[in-house]
């Protein structure tokens, strides 16, 4: 079953002028009018005070084409949210009391976060209600924005309940960057050395190559580091031949297994990048340790990171359980879990080569975190 949907790349998305927009919405069905609701991150609406005006500015200049239903609504953003079910409740109440239908369209305004918890009560309501995403963060932009996931937490455990929901649209606008704080831009560019090692040794050049103006948040070379890091995120969505993750592998979540558990670990204090630089730290130093790729390039990937911005070592690494395990190993089982069927674990044989394993040697991991201690103090 075929489907299809542009990822729009502008600024000044709702500039009266601009009609990215509404082209979006109108794909499908020209002739009709479009109906629509707007939900907006709690930290968007903060860092632009403006835009639920600009909003109701711009469909009344289009109003010929499209309709907003209602005010634009600000929802909560961040990792936590997506651990609170009543804020896809409220959701479902409002697309109930609009008579927001499977012709309708739900709009998503902010951070990834915002945008997994957003699409997964679009996606259960009525069935499937269209869903427009506009990825405000780096991450969102270069990574999760412009994939066929959603969901929320439960039980602990990151992404528990969701759907895979390809959006109708996602539309990066990149003056929505500008109001990132350092660490929020660093934090989204660990998904491109992620994807740069799986698949693209000539932009992991690049990253290197460019690693001090991205450190500062020059905004030209970061826009160039979304944009080629959603390409290779939607390439393997469109050729990878498992979008929807009906077997066992899951390529593009290099690094992921300790991130999703540290992120939970930390109670979500690590960004979602934060955790997946420390989690590629520990499989490329694991890559190193069990002969898969040399040394050189482990310690070339730290140093990469570290540049960059990122802490390679978080307190919850040292945590212990029973029998004096380490509680980070637990992120193995419930990775599997996840996915089902057998445990496949992306590694790297170098750069932009990856390869599956399916067992991990817990022994050697817990030499590479404390290798991963010595090099990341």
């Amino acid at each position: 079953m075929p489907f299809e949907y542009d990822v729009y790349f502008t600024d000044k998305v709702f500039a009266v002028d601009n009609d990215v927009f509404v082209s979006a919405l109108a794909q499908r069905e020209p002739e009709r009018r479009q109906r629509f609701v707007v939900l907006i991150d709690d930290g968007v609406a903060e860092a632009w005070p403006d835009l639920a005006n600009d909003i109701r500015s711009y469909a009344e200049h289009h109003h010929e084409r499209i309709e907003l239903v209602g005010e634009p609504l600000v929802v909560a953003g961040g990792e936590a949210a997506k651990n609170d079910p009543s804020h896809v409740d409220r959701i479902w109440r409002l697309l109930d009391r609009h008579g927001i239908d499977r012709h309708s369209y739900v709009v998503g305004i902010g951070g990834g976060a915002m945008l997994d918890w957003v699409g997964y009560a679009a996606a259960t309501a009525h069935r499937g209600v269209r869903h427009v995403r506009l990825p405000t963060t780096v991450l969102g932009q270069a990574d999760s924005g412009v994939g066929v996931k959603n969901g929320v937490n439960a039980f602990g455990k990151k992404n528990f309940v969701g759907t895979f929901a390809p959006p109708c649209a996602v539309l990066n606008d990149r003056d929505f960057l500008t109001t990132l704080g350092s660490r929020d831009t660093v934090a989204g560019m660990a998904e491109a050395v992620k994807v740069s090692l799986i698949r693209d040794a000539r932009f992991y050049a690049w990253l290197s190559d460019n690693r001090e103006a991205l450190a500062a948040c020059r905004a030209d070379d970061v826009t160039m580091l979304v944009r080629r890091c959603a390409e290779l995120h939607l390439e393997h969505i469109r050729d990878g031949n498992d979008p929807f993750e009906m077997g066992s592998a899951r390529p593009l979540d290099f690094g992921h297994w300790s991130a999703h558990k540290l992120e939970s670990m930390s109670d979500y204090g690590l960004r979602h990048g934060e955790a997946v630089a420390v989690g590629m730290a520990i499989d490329i130093l694991y890559s190193s340790l069990s002969g898969l790729c040399p040394r050189a390039i482990a310690d070339h990937v730290i140093e990469l990171l570290q540049a960059l911005g990122f802490s390679l070592w978080h307190p919850a690494l040292d945590e212990r359980g029973a029998e004096s395990k380490l509680t980070v190993l637990g992120g193995l089982v419930e990775f599997r879990e996840h996915l089902g069927g057998e445990l496949t674990i992306t590694l790297i044989e170098d750069v932009g080569r990856a390869l599956e394993v399916h067992a991990m040697d817990e022994t050697l991991v817990e030499k590479a975190i404390a290798e991963l201690r010595r090099l990341a103090p």
